[in-house]
């Protein structure tokens, strides 16, 4: 800064307000100290930075996993306002139980961000209780951090609207394959997707066929078992609801080996609308991932820069996306 200053011929101070925007500078004379500044590869120091703003020009970012096609896609969205607010990003990856635990006892994002996007990771009080002790913004893409700020769907509303289209087709015994994982990463919205079956098939006039519910662990091998044990039921369902794409897909996978129709036989209808629902022409119910991301990006830029949020809830629309996996059930078919 002092180079730059005897360049232009001016105080550091004065080049100090310039490179900030702040007030006191005619813009002639900070465009002069710009020019001489590039000229010189000069970019303001992070840490001398924090000691006059008192941040750290950092934010940090906590998932559980980066390989998956959903936490990737919410990164993405989340990465674009924070780069164009000039933040650096702190990427915390906890897919394992060890990892998460020893995130939250050792809080490692103590004293290096400004903020925290919490993307797609279910938090227990405990967790949440933590991160609060951290004393910095905090927002949730696709997940709830206690009542602060978060953008995400309506699952139950999501839910319902599978089944409705079930239900409209003509299904009236339709099952539901929830999820399971040791971490606890999907078990909010598992829970909220499972309220929504309820409430639609109660708004249908159906009964819930409570053996027709059963749950596995996440994911496609998690799918396909599941769909092993409607399938042995004396009674099985003619339509299934599962709550991820990717435990649908492991759902029709099984229904393929066992030679049954879909939808001849039985429907199938997901969630989340993935790469490969499109690719296997999977009935889904179609959230906007990036979306989710971007707009939590957004939140924390405003919450950082201003201390506050105009609106802390969004709450995006989700869409039936009808593809070739559903249809009328047997009987009228």
């Amino acid at each position: 800064m002092a180079d730059v200053a005897r360049a232009v011929g001016v105080s550091t101070g004065t080049v100090s307000r310039a490179l900030r925007g702040q007030p006191g500078v005619s813009e002639a004379l900070r465009r002069r100290i710009l020019r001489a500044a590039e000229s010189m590869d000069y970019v303001v120091s992070p840490a001398a930075s924090g000691l006059v703003t008192g941040r750290t020009g950092s934010v940090a970012v906590l998932v559980p996993f980066i390989s998956r096609w959903f936490h990737a896609r919410a990164l993405a969205g989340v990465h674009q306002p924070l780069r164009r607010s000039g933040f650096e990003i702190v990427l915390y990856h906890v897919e394992g139980t060890a990892e998460r635990r020893e995130f939250f006892e050792t809080l490692p994002v103590r004293r290096k961000a400004d903020g925290l996007v919490v993307i797609a990771l279910s938090l227990s009080e405990a967790e949440t209780r933590r991160l609060e002790g951290l004393g910095i913004p905090l927002v949730g893409a696709s997940t709830h951090v206690g009542e602060h700020p978060a953008v995400g769907i309506d699952d139950v509303a999501g839910a319902a609207k599978a089944v409705h289209h079930l239900a409209n087709l003509g299904h009236r015994r339709i099952g539901m394959i929830r999820s399971t994982d040791e971490e606890g990463i999907h078990q909010g919205v598992s829970r909220r997707r499972l309220h929504g079956y309820r409430t639609a098939m109660a708004e249908c006039g159906l009964d819930v066929p409570e053996d027709a519910i059963v749950s596995a662990p996440w994911g496609i091998d998690g799918g396909a078992r599941a769909m092993g044990e409607l399938l042995s039921l004396r009674h099985p369902p003619t339509a299934v609801f599962a709550e991820a794409d990717e435990v649908a897909i492991g759902a029709l996978r099984t229904l393929r080996r066992s030679g049954i129709d879909v939808p001849g036989r039985m429907s199938v209808i997901g969630f989340d609308d993935s790469p490969m629902a499109e690719l296997l022409d999977l009935t889904t119910i179609a959230q906007s991932v990036h979306e989710q991301g971007l707009l939590a990006g957004r939140l924390l830029v405003e919450a950082v820069q201003r201390g506050t949020v105009a609106e802390p809830r969004v709450l995006l629309d989700t869409k039936l996306v009808a593809r070739g996996t559903t249809g009328a059930p047997p009987d009228q078919g």
